[in-house]
């Protein structure tokens, strides 16, 4: 079985039980996920299946989006409102106080790991360290934040809501800490929702309950192929005896190929034979002055 399966992540499931639930239940060995989501977190979860977890390094890593929710004028050890109460005060933040702020968490920023997190340190895993009380310094990370709106807030509970896009390995429960931090009051995020992830929106997404009850013979219908994966790159054909030479792993010239839109170096593309049976990725190098193999599926 090859292909994408779109899961919604139920709360209280790590990312790891949720690929052991499918595994399971599709009877499938080889099977991965592009992203994990913390176990309170819910939402969109793409599974990978089959040749499908070779896709896993070529995936982008600019479009997952988030609905986040948070409280005001409290600190948790894990930066939700899972974890143990810090600190807990009165606050009085205003919608605009808010809104005047966000600007400077959009964009290129840098993000420290929170100790609770699958992050290593000397081989350790920070959450094993956080676990035993154990803080060490981490290193901040570069992470991309495309959009940051406040969707909702309500004054007087001081709790609200935001929706934010981001690149991989953003961490939103920081996101709320520093805001927390910059306000002077605090602030946990009390429940997320991923809404999009490598191109599938929540719409598209199959309940985990479904997939158990459905079974192998019953879930065909929701697999995308593994292309899917690779929409937001463009597409060539190519011919009968190209396509043999790409599926033996040999480069294709980029002066007999037709429909290259951009020749730079490292751009990749999707490649398919004359019936428009997917072959894999090809990528450019200028170099060979060819298309070279960068996975064959």
């Amino acid at each position: 079985m090859n292909g994408v399966l779109i899961v919604d992540k139920p709360t209280d499931f790590t990312s790891f039980d949720v690929v052991a639930v499918v595994r399971k239940s599709l009877h499938e060995k080889k099977t991965g996920h592009t992203g994990t989501l913390d176990p309170m977190a819910t939402g969109v979860l793409p599974i990978l299946l089959g040749s499908a977890t070779k896709a896993q390094i070529f995936l982008p890593d600019t479009d997952k989006e988030y609905v986040c929710e948070f409280k005001l004028g409290m600190t948790t050890d894990t930066l939700d409102i899972t974890g143990k109460i810090l600190t807990k005060c009165s606050s009085d933040v205003t919608r605009r106080q808010i809104e005047n702020i966000l600007p400077q968490f959009r964009g290129d920023i840098l993000q420290k790991p929170p100790m609770y997190s699958a992050v290593s340190k000397d081989g350790v895993r920070l959450y094993e360290l956080a676990r035993k009380g154990i803080e060490v310094e981490r290193e901040a990370r570069p992470v991309t934040i495309s959009a940051l709106e406040l969707s909702d807030f309500d004054e007087g509970r001081q709790c609200g809501k935001m929706r934010i896009a981001c690149s991989k390995g953003t961490y939103i429960r920081v996101i709320c800490d520093d805001i927390g931090r910059e306000l002077g009051c605090g602030c946990v995020m009390t429940a997320l929702r991923r809404t999009k992830a490598c191109g599938f929106t929540e719409e598209q997404a199959v309940p985990l309950a479904t997939v158990r009850t459905l079974g192998a013979d019953g879930i065909t219908e929701y697999i995308r192929p593994v292309e899917s994966l690779f929409a937001h790159l463009k597409e060539i054909v190519v011919s009968e005896k190209q396509a043999v030479r790409f599926s033996n792993g040999g480069g294709l010239m980029l002066s007999r190929l037709r429909g290259l839109s951009e020749i730079t170096d490292g751009t990749l593309y999707r490649i398919y034979g004359t019936e428009h049976i997917f072959l894999g990725l090809g990528i450019v190098d200028i170099r060979k002055e060819e298309l070279s193999v960068a996975k064959k599926f």
